[in-house]
């Protein structure tokens, strides 16, 4: 269970208890809205639904090409999506004095399940070092201030971005 392969499966499992403890637990959309605009017209369901779609793809394009274009777009994603979430949400939680929704799951969860992903991912070769780990991590903070800040249309570019990304590097950066 230690290889990259088997431990991005834990990542949309992951999603699903977080999503439980933010929607189901206790009310994040009400938190957030007593401290940010309302900018996402989307409801959580949908959020849901687009993000566990997204991942499940990614997952699926890495386990059938098994190269780094395709490894450095689910890393992404799941640094945007999870571990710059954790960040969020104990942030503002510690900023507001108010606990965020959501941070119990991020630090028990997704902190040591993307710990141990991008571990796996360094020791297999899909990461050349920490320094792309901290570059993935800068564009995983800034897609999420501009989700954050714009609403659900960066989903959208960010999607489209890591399908360009991929062929891109595919064919000219990682190619053989």
């Amino acid at each position: 269970m230690t290889k990259f392969k088997n431990l991005i499966i834990l990542s949309p499992l992951a999603y699903v208890l977080h999503h439980i403890e933010e929607h189901l637990i206790f009310n994040f959309r009400d938190w957030r809205l007593t401290y940010f605009q309302d900018n996402n017209s989307l409801s959580t369901e949908e959020v849901l639904v687009r993000l566990l779609v997204v991942l499940l793809i990614f997952i699926f394009v890495h386990s059938v090409r098994k190269n780094k274009g395709s490894a450095h777009v689910l890393l992404y994603f799941l640094m945007t999506t999870q571990v710059v979430n954790v960040f969020f949400h104990i942030f503002f939680s510690l900023y507001f004095l108010d606990f965020s929704p959501g941070a119990i799951t991020g630090i028990l969860f997704y902190l040591p399940i993307n710990y141990l992903i991008f571990k796996a991912a360094l020791n297999e070769g899909f990461l050349n070092n920490t320094k792309e780990i901290a570059f993935i991590f800068v564009l995983g903070a800034g897609t999420f201030a501009l989700f954050e800040y714009i609403g659900p249309v960066v989903m959208q570019i960010s999607f489209l971005l890591s399908i360009t990304y991929y062929f891109f590097s595919t064919k000219y950066i990682h190619s053989n």
